[in-house]
C-alpha cells in the first residue's frame, strides 16, 4: 500500500513556512511543490485542523504553532492521512475459507504488518521538522 504524497507535501510545506519566516502564500508553496494552490490549501486546512499552523485566506503570513523541534514526522503524518489509512497495509478479505491459505492468511498477516506499522511510526516520531530543516540548509 502507498501512502499518499499528501505527507511529503506536508512536509515541504511546513519547511518552507519556517525557512521563509511563515511569508509565504499557497501560490508560493505550490510553485515549489510543482502543485497546483487549490491542494496545497486543502493539505494547509488539515495541517491547522491539527493545530500545527495558522493561516487566513487571502491574508500571506502561516504561522508554526509549535516550534519545529516539538512537531515529529509522525505528527505531520497523522494529520495529513485519512484516518480510513490508519493502518499502513490493508489485508484483503473474503478469501475461500475452504483453501488452508485462504482461511489463515489475514491471522499470518496481522501481526507482522502490525510491527511494521509500528517500526515505521517509531522512525517517524522519532525525527523531527528541525531536523529535516537543518539537513535541508546543510544542502545549500
Amino acid at each position: 500500500m502507498l501512502i499518499s504524497s499528501r505527507f511529503t507535501v506536508a512536509v515541504h510545506t511546513l519547511a518552507l513556512i519556517d525557512m521563509n519566516d511563515g511569508k509565504v502564500t499557497s501560490e508560493y508553496i505550490a510553485g515549489s511543490v510543482n502543485t497546483n494552490a487549490a491542494v496545497i490549501r486543502r493539505i494547509m486546512g488539515m495541517l491547522s485542523r491539527a493545530q500545527l499552523i495558522a493561516s487566513r485566506p487571502g491574508v500571506v503570513g502561516i504561522k508554526l504553532l509549535k516550534p519545529l523541534r516539538e512537531i515529529t514526522l509522525l505528527d505531520v503524518y497523522r494529520a495529513v492521512e485519512l484516518p480510513e489509512k490508519r493502518d499502513l497495509f490493508s489485508i484483503h478479505q473474503n478469501t475461500n475459507i475452504e483453501c488452508l491459505v485462504g482461511k489463515n492468511i489475514q491471522s499470518s498477516l496481522t501481526v507482522p504488518l502490525k510491527e511494521a506499522q509500528h517500526q515505521m511510526e517509531r522512525v517517524l516520531q522519532s525525527t523531527t521538522l528541525e531536523q529535516i530543516v537543518q539537513d535541508i540548509k546543510a544542502k545549500r
